[in-house]
């Protein structure tokens, strides 16, 4: 209206007076001081989620704040992220079995069931295998935790789950931690991980193997807490052409982002990586 007709007219028109029109228009325009801390608290929450990789929604970010000094309310964070466009991960279901327990092999006790909690790294591993959907077809990830730490100490990856596969990941944790003898290596059930050679492999390096009950994820819960990252964090938020992209993404997650750079809750705000160095 203001761009048709004169300001003096209108405000006539509607009984307000030319220096209260403009004083109001001024202070319109003019951000108060909570729009302007707005601003500068979506500049900070930008940065932080993308340095997560656009993984962390409004409770993590809110604790990442807290932990530079800053407190705003969770309400504050996420009206600005909606704002934004800016989502934590995003859940997809979709599972594929593997697990083959039906086999003639020895089933180790769950030791875990009955292990004191760890006190400091390389008391106690837990393993598992996943999969990732690639357009040349599945991509299997077997892995090694430490559960001490969370970290990953070490993985292999192969279009084929088999024994070779559990056993490259036992390798790659074997030569970069040297655990002491008498470490309990947890696991499922799997054909893969109570093979005669996987089993001669624990045995040749110290290792006291342990294995979960029948069916119950629980027993490996770490783990399966691992995994869930995984996929929320990198899997379900990529679509890989061939299994070589899918290795180098899996590679950088794990190794430059998971186990150096990923606050985990579960180790006070610590990276895995960070909770190892830091002194008890």
């Amino acid at each position: 209206m203001r761009n048709n007709h004169p300001i003096t007219m209108l405000c006539e028109i509607f009984e307000v007076s030319t220096s209260g029109f403009y004083d109001w228009d001024r202070r319109r325009s003019k951000p108060g001081p909570r729009a302007v801390e707005d601003l500068a608290l979506t500049q900070r929450i930008t940065f932080l989620h993308a340095e997560s990789r656009q993984t962390y929604g409004s409770p993590r970010i809110v604790g990442e704040l807290r932990a530079q000094g800053s407190r705003h309310g969770r309400n504050r964070v996420a009206r600005l992220m909606k704002s934004c466009g800016l989502y934590g991960r995003q859940r997809r279901r979709h599972r594929v079995h593997t697990t083959d327990s039906n086999h003639d092999h020895p089933i180790a006790p769950n030791r875990l069931a009955e292990a004191p909690a760890t006190t400091a790294p390389d008391q106690i591993w837990v393993a598992d295998i996943t999969y990732v959907d690639t357009a040349e077809g599945w991509l299997y990830l077997a892995a090694v935790m430490d559960l001490h730490s969370r970290r990953i100490v070490g993985w292999a990856m192969s279009s084929a789950i088999d024994s070779a596969l559990v056993l490259s990941a036992l390798s790659m944790a074997v030569l970069h931690r040297r655990p002491p003898t008498g470490l309990i290596f947890h696991s499922d059930r799997g054909v893969q991980y109570a093979a005669s050679n996987f089993r001669a492999a624990l045995q040749a390096a110290g290792l006291i193997p342990s294995m979960s009950r029948r069916g119950n994820c629980y027993d490996n819960a770490a783990m399966e807490s691992f995994w869930s990252t995984l996929k929320l964090e990198l899997v379900y938020r990529r679509i890989f052409a061939t299994r070589k992209q899918a290795r180098a993404d899996l590679f950088d997650f794990i190794e430059v982002f998971y186990n150096r750079n990923r606050h985990h809750t579960a180790l006070g705000g610590l990276s895995p990586a960070l909770f190892e160095t830091k002194k008890p």
